[in-house]
């Protein structure tokens, strides 16, 4: 992968609790709340919550914008927000995004599947329509498993009482074939709904080997209950998260309690794994991007079941404010995002940015 476009962050060198050096390189700055980062090959793409889609061709300096999608409604947390591609991309051009929008006066979200030829986007179909939306609790994180579904969180909508209601689609996960369609082995019949009880799911991805599936979500943090409650949830098919009738360390018959749940907030944004191809030391560990925590945590998982946390250390912890996503590129090295103008941060100069971390030594 071309390095023309990265420039050194800072000389400092952080070490991480078991030795692990590193150095931190700008990717791209001057952005504008970047919200969601996916690689299509070593091509860098990203979305911006007031509606437009960029991408970096082969890590080049000079970023191009795909759209600017007028449909888009960008009111407090809503916005253009999710991006996934689709698991044939180099045979049918597929790009999914999830974003809000207005349907007279109500606030709504949908996750809509695009063509994408050369710089532009055509030919868009709504794969799943008029989910619950609000200026909080959107969710709207996709990713496609190793299942080839697509996966979707969506949020409460500060409607707290929809996460257990079985007839709305807020406050769950989501799992539709790519064309929106229902699998015929979801867990709840002709649904999209995967699990419910979730308040506001921000990260999905699955563990590397094991193939589960993990999610970071938001807690009270204070706003609707004590402060505090977010949340690392394995999330399994027909199960129930509990929210808002269990929160934070709580637990009751027929109810799934976090394997990690952090108090103060941090307000998890964005998760992923790392496979350890660029970092070999990273191997298998979660790494969650954090908004109020402005903080990157690396989360450790016992390495036989992957199902219990066996330590997390926190990275970078206020240097760079507040981080939205973080992913892991094709060189094996994570890149993460900056939301220092989304109206709760202090802004950088050269903020927002997408950043990398590399070897000090590689």
């Amino acid at each position: 992968m071309s390095a023309v476009a990265l420039s050194q962050q800072q000389s400092e060198t952080y070490t991480t609790s078991d030795g692990v050096s590193f150095k931190i390189e700008t990717v791209v700055s001057n952005l504008d709340v970047p919200w969601s980062l996916a690689f299509e090959g070593e091509d860098l793409y990203f979305t911006e919550r007031r509606g437009k889609i960029w991408v970096l061709r082969r890590m080049e300096s000079k970023r191009t914008l795909i759209a600017d999608i007028d449909e888009v409604f960008a009111d407090g947390e809503g916005g253009l927000m999710g991006l996934a591609f689709h698991p044939e991309f180099k045979r049918n051009n597929f790009l999914y995004l999830s974003y809000s929008y207005r349907d007279g006066s109500r606030t709504l979200n949908k996750v809509v599947r695009f063509k994408l030829s050369e710089n532009r986007l055509e030919s868009n179909r709504t794969i799943v329509g008029g989910l619950p939306g609000s200026g909080i609790h959107n969710g709207c994180r996709i990713r496609f498993g190793p299942d080839r579904k697509l996966y979707i969180t969506t949020g409460d909508a500060g409607r707290r009482v929809i996460a257990q209601d079985m007839s709305s689609l807020g406050g769950k996960v989501l799992r539709v074939n790519d064309d929106g369609s229902i699998p015929s082995d979801n867990p709840f019949g002709n649904s999209p709904v995967y699990s419910i009880g979730h308040r506001n799911g921000q990260g999905l991805d699955w563990h590397p080997t094991l193939r589960f599936l993990l999610e970071s979500e938001h807690g009270p943090s204070g706003f609707d209950g004590p402060g505090g409650g977010d949340e690392i949830n394995i999330v399994e098919a027909g199960k129930n998260y509990g929210w808002p009738k269990i929160h934070h360390k709580e637990s009751a018959e027929g109810m799934m309690s976090p394997v990690a749940e952090f108090t103060p907030a941090v307000a998890p944004g964005g998760a992923s794994f790392c496979t350890g191809k660029g970092i070999p030391q990273f191997k298998n560990h979660l790494f969650v991007a954090t908004l109020r925590g402005k903080r990157l945590m690396r989360i450790v998982l016992n390495p036989k079941s992957g199902r219990q946390v066996i330590g997390i250390e926190n990275l970078l912890t206020g240097v760079f404010g507040r981080l939205r996503d973080v992913i892991e590129g094709p060189d094996g090295y994570l890149y993460f995002s900056t939301s220092n103008r989304d109206g709760r941060g202090v802004p950088h100069e050269t903020d927002d940015r997408i950043m990398r971390i590399v070897p000090s030594n590689p």
